[in-house]
């Protein structure tokens, strides 16, 4: 029981549970207030730094980096009009159809694909992530935290993984507890009605701030609401953010304080939106799918439609056809990445090699360093035996991936198949721990030190980095 009411008590906290009040009763907190005394920003960062690692290691993490490119800039855009603009955000998508979203220290906010599909507009999908967006500019843990007095940090990051591993699973959630032995951690955090108080006050706020629709956080609980009589069983987001009249009530009063505008929903929100659905069918399903849509008209928007139904038209090796979708699309939105990518990778599925490439090369020429093509030019020259090209394309962009796991897993398949066995296993390394495999990182630089080499500097590398990993996992061995 106590337990529980730990899980809870955490999990609110944390931004799992939402509690609207009245725009009323507003009390604005003390930006000055003494938190950063017990648990500084940097601190907060470290215990979210391992909170994503064991969130990796517990789940799917979605890999597309068009999908993830979009929530990142979403996220950052709410991030920048947000109470704290300086506060650095990681944004992440989970691979699970249930609806859900939290909030973790150090501004990392993970999202399920399930609440993505179920939005229908931008604005709603900006009104969850704006919300945990205050959880974390008002350090509601750490100001909880000064309250009860220091506790250690590496078992505050397990507990806090636990939990939020617990609200996509609760069996999961008590056995990563258990077996990091953060059940010993009963701190009850004091958690007060305020803090969701403030996340709703200024959630709606900054998304008046981006120019996105204030009403829009109201709509959404609202139409979840009204979806949720046809589950079986609650979806897991309201079982964390309990839904009343009351609720939807306060925030669309609180959003009258904005002037009226309409916004329209950006053509990449309804892309990505149209990508998950079609990761979740075959490509038989897909085309009978979207064919229903499109001859029915119930789609949220044409283009994300036809766009879809082109990819799945392509998986299904129904080359022409897709081409007869995509076309016009290029013809209409000649500058769309999303769509250009999409006629290189028909392209080459094709059989049309060359010119998928060329397609690639120029597409980054005019826009460097745009993360989608060069990780898809990349996997292209690696199919077709150019590793040592796809190899450097990856390096020149490497500064502008660090600790993104799916791409030093890409880089490691790069080196290994160019010859540089030394530089696989240390990328590979990094994959591993990114995703909380201490033991098989290490295990990588141990091999990568067994290989001869003459680069002593990069050996030097190898070795720091697997005692620095070697200090890590005995700290981890603690909690």
């Amino acid at each position: 029981m106590r337990l529980r009411h730990t899980l809870y008590v955490l999990s609110a906290l944390l931004g799992l549970n939402f509690a609207f009040v009245s725009a009323d009763t507003i009390q604005l907190p003390d930006i000055g207030d003494s938190a950063g005394a017990v648990l500084s920003p940097d601190q907060e960062r470290r215990i979210g730094v391992e909170f994503l690692r064991r969130i990796r290691l517990n789940f799917n993490l979605i890999d597309d980096p068009e999908i993830n490119e979009y929530i990142s800039s979403l996220g950052n855009r709410l991030a920048e009009n947000s109470d704290n603009p300086s506060q650095s955000f990681t944004f992440f998508v989970i691979d699970d159809s249930r609806i859900n979203a939290f909030a973790a220290p150090g501004g990392y906010i993970g999202i399920n694909s399930g609440l993505i599909t179920a939005t229908e507009s931008e604005s709603e999908l900006a009104s969850v992530v704006s919300h945990e967006i205050a959880h974390v500019t008002q350090r509601h843990l750490a100001r909880a935290v000064e309250a009860q007095g220091k506790l250690n940090l590496p078992s505050l990051a397990a507990l806090v993984a636990a939990i939020i591993i617990g609200t996509q699973n609760s069996e999961l959630g008590q056995a990563t507890l258990a077996a990091s032995q953060a059940a010993t951690l009963q701190a009850q955090l004091n958690f007060t009605r305020s803090n969701e108080n403030e996340a709703d006050y200024f959630g709606i706020q900054t998304l008046a701030n981006s120019n996105l629709d204030p009403n829009a956080m109201a709509s959404f609980f609202e139409h979840l609401q009204q979806a949720s009589r046809y589950y079986s069983s609650p979806p897991e987001f309201l079982s964390t953010h309990p839904v009343s009249t009351t609720r939807i009530a306060n925030a669309r009063n609180r959003a009258q304080s904005y002037p009226y505008r309409q916004v329209a929903s950006s053509i990449e929100y309804h892309l990505v939106r149209e990508k998950l659905h079609l990761r979740n069918s075959n490509a038989q399903g897909a085309i009978k799918r979207y064919q229903a849509l499109l001859k029915s008209e119930q789609y949220l928007n044409k283009a994300a439609a036809e766009y879809v139904y082109s990819i799945a038209l392509a998986n299904a090796e129904q080359y022409q056809q897709a081409f007869a979708q995509l076309d016009p699309l290029l013809k209409k939105y000649s500058t769309n990445l999303a769509f250009i990518r999409a006629k290189a990778t028909i392209l080459f599925q094709s059989g049309s090699i060359n010119e998928a490439l060329e397609l690639y090369k120029a597409t980054l020429k005019n826009y460097p360093h745009d993360h989608p093509t060069t990780v898809y030019y990349a996997r292209a020259l690696l199919q077709v035996g150019k590793a040592k090209q796809a190899r450097l394309l990856l390096h020149k962009h490497a500064p502008f991936r660090h600790g993104d796991a799916s791409f030093y897993k890409l880089l490691s398949f790069a080196e290994s198949e160019a010859g540089f066995k030394l530089e696989a296993h240390q990328s590979l390394a990094e994959f591993h721990y990114l995703n909380g495999q201490t033991n098989a990182a290490i295990q990588q630089l141990d091999t990568a030190l067994r290989l001869p080499s003459d680069d002593f500097y990069l050996q030097e590398k190898i070795q720091a980095r697997r005692d620095q990993l070697k200090q890590l996992l005995l700290a981890e061995s603690k909690f």
